[in-house]
C-alpha cells in the first residue's frame, strides 16, 4: 500500500487535513481529505502520465510548506514516487522563478489554486497542467520496501508517526526532506489528526491560530 493510501485511510472525506495560514499575505485555505485527495490523484496521474514515474523512481520537491506542496507530496507517493530534495529526478518541483536541471515543474503556491498562465520554455506550469488529469488514481501496488522520502522505505515512513491519535498540529516548520515532512506532514495524517501550517508566521497570531483552529499540539521553527 502507498503511503498516501495509507494515510487516507485514517481519516474521512470530510474531515479538514491540511489549513494553511500565510501570516504576511494574510490568507487561509482549508482542504478536506476529499479535496487534497483530489490533488494528489491528479498529481499521480500526471507523474505516471507524462513522466513514466513507477515505485523507487525519484522526485525532486523544493517547495515551501503550503497546502499546494502537500496535494504533490501525497500525489508523488500515490505514483510510488521517491521523493527527494534534489539531485537527478524524473521531475523537479519547484516554486515560480527557480531553476533546475531536467524536468521542472513551476508550482504557482497560489492560495486560490490559480495556475501561472502557461507553461514557458522547458518549465512546466505545473497546475495548469495537472488540472486536466483524472480526479481519481487507479496505480499499482507500492511495496513497504520501496524508497519513499529521502531515503526511508514507504515502511519506514509510516512508522515514523510519533502524535497521539487525532491530534491537530500547529506547524510553522518548514518540510525539508525528510524531517520537515515526516514532523510536519507525515505524523499528524498518520496520528489520524491535521496540520495547520504557518508560512510567515507572526507571532503575535499564533495564539489566535491556536484558538480559532482549537489545535492540540505545536512543532514551531527556531
Amino acid at each position: 500500500m502507498s503511503i498516501t493510501k495509507a494515510l487516507f485511510a485514517r481519516s474521512t472525506p470530510a474531515q479538514p487535513l491540511v489549513t494553511h495560514y500565510d501570516d504576511a499575505a494574510g490568507t487561509r485555505v482549508e482542504l478536506s481529505a476529499a479535496t487534497l485527495a483530489n490533488w494528489a490523484a491528479k498529481t499521480a496521474n500526471w507523474l505516471v502520465e507524462e513522466h513514466d514515474v513507477a515505485p523507487g523512481t525519484p522526485v525532486a520537491v523544493r517547495l515551501p510548506a503550503h497546502w499546494q506542496t502537500a496535494g504533490i507530496l501525497l500525489g508523488a507517493w500515490w505514483a510510488g514516487a521517491h521523493v527527494v530534495a534534489d539531485g537527478e529526478a524524473a521531475v523537479t518541483f519547484v516554486a515560480p522563478g527557480e531553476t533546475a536541471a531536467g524536468v521542472v515543474a513551476a508550482v504557482s503556491l497560489d492560495p486560490m489554486g490559480r495556475d501561472l498562465g502557461g507553461s514557458s520554455g522547458s518549465v512546466t506550469d505545473f497546475v495548469g497542467e495537472a488540472r486536466m488529469f483524472g480526479d481519481d488514481f487507479f496505480g499499482s501496488t507500492v511495496p513497504g520496501s520501496s524508497p519513499a522520502l529521502g531515503g526511508l522505505t514507504v515502511d519506514e515512513v509510516l512508522a515514523s508517526g510519533d502524535l497521539a491519535p487525532g491530534t491537530r498540529l500547529l506547524s510553522t516548520l518548514a518540510w525539508t526532506v525528510p524531517d520537515g515532512v515526516l514532523a510536519a506532514l507525515v505524523a499528524p495524517l498518520a496520528a489520524g489528526g491535521s496540520v495547520v501550517q504557518v508560512s510567515n508566521p507572526d507571532p503575535a497570531r499564533l495564539d489566535r491560530h491556536r484558538s480559532t483552529e482549537r489545535t492540540t499540539a505545536d512543532r514551531l521553527a527556531g
